[in-house]
């Protein structure tokens, strides 16, 4: 009977042991709840007590993902855009938390909201370049800046909020591409026009620089020839002063060579005409009379 005692005590203290220990893990932490107060919290990993009536809740200690729909924010430019956005997040204090909003899921949903509504009013604040292009960094720091402040109350601490993707609605996207292509379009008529017109004003530079060379050329070029003509001329009266019967012989030979060229001239002179002179005699004298 005594033994049988003892051995009920025993289960009983290894039941209450059971019930009264309880293990957090490193990537843990974890509240003591009283029927439904909290009466301990434990951020360290380790085997930690509690009393037999008292039960554990459990939070994760790491950095956690939330993941966000899809959201239409308006730029102050009046664009709509498309905005696929997360966050990054983790319990800073699990006693505020637990009290705000009892599970990662409710608090995971009231987060989402800050970030949306966060997001809704930094994009309304800057253009559609702005958001996709030129401040897309500073944007995100004050977008988690500003969720920061809302999660704070609620036992959240912000690592970080980025967006994935920015972009146009797809009738908008088309819209405005048709806009760009007609812009890049008439870009292209003008610089052609530009072109065509300094193409021209190039033609007729060239052709008026052109008609000048050659005119110069053509001025050089008779006065070469009109100096030439002048010292072929000089050189024939020299000759016909040196030998007067050669010179004469030398200019009948090239009145005949022109004369009696083949073509359709015809000419009717007389058998003693002076112009046949060396015909009638080698060295050009007049026939003697009859």
């Amino acid at each position: 009977m005594r033994n049988g005692i003892i051995g009920i005590v025993i289960a009983l203290a290894a039941l209450v042991f059971y019930w009264s220990v309880f293990i957090v893990n490193p990537t843990q932490q974890a509240l003591v709840l009283q029927f439904g107060e909290i009466r301990g919290e434990e951020t360290e990993p380790g085997l930690k007590f509690k009393m037999p009536w008292q039960n554990v809740v459990y939070l994760d200690k790491r950095i956690l993902d939330l993941n966000m729909p899809v959201l239409e924010a308006i730029a102050s430019d009046k664009k709509r855009l498309l905005v696929d956005a997360f966050a990054r997040y983790r319990i800073s204090n699990p006693v505020l938390f637990y009290q705000s909003v009892a599970n990662i899921d409710a608090g995971a949903r009231l987060l989402s909201t800050f970030l949306q509504s966060a997001l809704r009013d930094q994009i309304g604040k800057e253009t559609f370049t702005a958001v996709v292009r030129d401040e897309r960094s500073g944007l995100m720091e004050k977008t988690r800046s500003d969720v920061e402040s809302r999660a704070r109350a609620i036992g959240i601490e912000v690592v970080d909020v980025k967006i994935r993707r920015a972009d146009l609605p797809e009738a908008n996207s088309q819209a405005i591409f048709a806009r760009m292509q007609t812009e890049r379009q008439r870009e292209a008529t003008e610089i052609r026009a530009q072109g065509e017109e300094q193409a021209r004003r190039i033609r007729s530079r060239a052709d008026r620089d052109a008609t000048v060379i050659v005119a110069n050329s053509q001025r050089d070029a008779d006065i070469i020839r009109g100096d030439g003509d002048a010292e072929r001329n000089t050189i024939f009266a020299e000759a016909y002063g040196r030998d007067k019967e050669f010179f004469e012989f030398y200019r009948s030979m090239q009145a005949y060579e022109k004369a009696m060229e083949s073509g359709d001239t015809s000419m009717v002179l007389s058998p003693d005409s002076e112009f046949f002179r060396y015909f009638n005699n080698a060295t050009g004298a007049a026939a003697p009379a009859q």
